[in-house]
């Protein structure tokens, strides 16, 4: 077995000043990395520090997007704070941000400047639409992107018989920027050990969910006759429901196995994916005279048999008792003022280098006179910024 190395981002040092969900679960992840995060907050904390689940004050949202952080408050409508930082991103390898296009450059703390005082900074902005361009100031959070984009409308078409949006509580839009800015960022470390110079990173919502549509935007552009219903939905056992995919043709012919139904292999209506895509919902009321005599448990033992991919529908409880995720240590133990509890860990894994995650939440402002100090500001100057 070989040796493990140290983390990957060890000798990274970032500059967060990013709030909410999508900048913080970027720097969460570069920080489980091994990132020298500090997160900037406002004398009134960022507002996740509010959000429910509190235990004694202390919020599980905030640490879970936050952990592994050190935390220094300043207020950025002071000018000393903004000398301050300043003299911070002297000795930082990346700066990232999610305000609003304009607020940085209005502050003096925009990528040029920044730049002037460390060329090797690299810069990244998450914003709702973009850095430029007729729609950048718009502001948006998640709930908003998920409407502009199409992906509200999109997911309601695969509900039959719904006309009204879905209620928004998960903000697909957020973390799947902050994983986007996560690839940029790394990719502008790299090229910086080449080029020696940093340069800035402008990550956009709306072509982030734009760009996982993957159907729709094809459809967009070059509409079909859609299957009689949607093909990826749930199918109805006798005590609840279970999900299947038969995305090949070697599955839909093991899913007509599992149910005694070989000769939809030959039925002119099902053989050929194009005739069998038209008729899906002719295919699945047939396939639900046998799933509707069984249970669900009974329904995953026949698929399951065959290799059907397929599950039944879990609460996120019960998913997170599934074996694999102790296995795989899927979720990690961090703590707060409150105590200890568990968060997702990072998704991916390095077989020669660790990952570790927290396992501390940091207090408002606590690491404030220590990061200052690192800065070389005086003890006078970090009194009359606390103040």
């Amino acid at each position: 077995m070989t040796e493990t190395q140290p983390r990957p981002l060890q000798d990274l040092r970032v500059l967060d000043f990013s709030t909410t969900i999508a900048g913080p679960h970027c720097t969460r992840l570069l920080a489980d990395m091994g990132a020298d995060v500090i997160k900037v907050e406002s004398p009134e904390g960022d507002l996740m520090r509010s959000r429910m689940v509190l235990r004694d004050g202390a919020s599980t949202m905030f640490g879970q997007l936050n952990v592994g952080k050190r935390s220094i408050v300043l207020d950025l409508k002071k000018p000393e704070a903004i000398a301050a930082v300043k003299k911070l991103v002297v000795s930082v390898d990346i700066v990232l941000e999610n305000y609003r296009p304009g607020v940085m450059k209005r502050l003096g703390l925009d990528y040029p400047e920044l730049a002037k005082i460390n060329p090797r900074l690299i810069y990244c902005a998450i914003s709702g639409y973009g850095q430029t361009g007729p729609g950048a100031g718009r502001p948006a959070y998640a709930p908003v992107i998920h409407a502009s984009t199409g992906y509200d409308m999109s997911h309601a078409s695969y509900q039959q018989g719904r006309e009204r949006p879905d209620n928004c509580g998960i903000f697909v839009a957020d973390y799947a920027s902050g994983a986007y800015a996560l690839a940029g960022l790394l990719a502008a470390v790299h090229q910086r050990h080449v080029t020696g110079r940093g340069q800035m990173v402008d990550v956009s919502m709306f072509e982030t969910l734009v760009g996982m549509m993957l159907g729709e935007v094809s459809r967009a552009q070059f509409p079909i006759e859609m299957p009689s219903r949607p093909m990826y939905g749930p199918i109805e056992a006798s005590d609840g429901y279970v999900m299947l995919a038969t995305a090949s043709e070697r599955t839909f012919q093991d899913m007509a196995t599992a149910a005694g139904r070989r000769d939809w292999l030959t039925d002119p209506r099902f053989e050929k994916y194009n005739d069998r895509r038209l008729n899906w919902g002719l295919l699945i009321d047939e396939l639900e005279q046998w799933s509707k005599t069984m249970s669900v448990a009974e329904v995953m033992v026949a698929l399951e048999k065959h290799g059907v991919p397929c599950s039944p529908y879990l609460t996120v409880a019960e998913a997170l008792k599934d074996p694999q995720v102790e296995h795989r240590g899927s979720l990690c133990t961090i703590e707060d003022s409150a105590g200890p509890y568990q968060s997702p860990a990072p998704p991916f894994r390095f077989s020669g280098s660790t990952l570790q995650s927290g396992p501390k939440v940091a207090g408002l402002g606590e690491h404030t006179r220590s990061v200052l100090a690192d800065a070389g500001l005086g003890e006078a100057e970090i009194e009359a910024l606390l103040k």
